[in-house]
């Protein structure tokens, strides 16, 4: 699908704030041989066009005089509303292959998982590609059906690319793989060992015993000096 969008130069010498106002979306066009230009889109399209085409797929661009084929690139979102803000249109030079990463999406059932009460684990969310614009992807599917075995894995290499597709990711990356549920162990409790408790307690009683003895021994001691002062006088 050929995704279209409609710009218009725009006038640097309005605020960003107003021109959000009126309902259009601050933006930049360049490229190997197009000059940085700034340039006003109207952000209900815009979104539209985003969400079908994401980063990964041509929009054409009208209203400059010239048509272009571009990529969107750098979204600006408010960290608040979530509403695009800014936005980089990257103009495809043409009979130039572009690199761009796509997304993947994982498609079908893993045995594994399904008879085996294995993981999937989703390693990697894009692949780094090269094409011809018209040949460009807005996604690739990948099928886990191959994922019969707890240690089985899809790498890079393993997915077969469209046709006019070349695959820049490095092939054996691991793109998704299986994983074995490891149940975590309870600890026992340690047991308490109640005798030797009771020897401390035996022991901690039998000093405090000794010392109190001690105690009483210097009290008798000074009371005798006491007496034999009184009989010398």
């Amino acid at each position: 699908m050929q995704y279209k969008l409609t710009l218009e130069k725009r006038d640097e010498s309005i605020k960003l704030e107003t021109l959000r106002k009126s309902g259009k979306m601050p933006a930049v066009i360049y490229g190997p041989k197009i000059k940085t230009t700034s340039v006003a889109v109207k952000l209900v399209d815009f979104e539209k066009a985003f969400k079908g085409a994401g980063e990964s797929s041509v929009v054409e661009l009208r209203g400059l005089g010239e048509d272009h084929d571009a990529l969107i690139h750098a979204v600006d979102f408010d960290p608040v509303t979530d509403i695009a803000r800014h936005a980089d249109f990257y103009i495809i030079e043409k009979g130039k292959k572009v690199q761009v990463s796509v997304p993947v999406v994982f498609v079908g059932v893993a045995p594994a998982v399904k008879e085996k009460g294995g993981i999937l684990v989703k390693v990697m969310r894009e692949l780094k590609i090269e094409a011809s614009p018209k040949d460009l992807p807005h996604e690739i599917n990948i099928d886990i059906a191959p994922l019969t075995e707890l240690d089985s894995r899809i790498s890079a290499r393993d997915i077969k690319m469209p046709t006019g597709v070349t695959l820049l990711t490095h092939g054996e990356e691991t793109v998704v793989s299986i994983a074995q549920m490891v149940e975590e162990k309870e600890e026992a409790p340690t047991a308490v060992d109640m005798s030797a408790i009771e020897v401390e307690k035996k022991g901690k009683e039998a000093k405090e015993g000794e010392a109190g003895a001690e105690g009483e021994t210097a009290d008798a001691g000074k009371a005798d000096s006491k007496d034999a002062k009184k009989e010398k006088k």
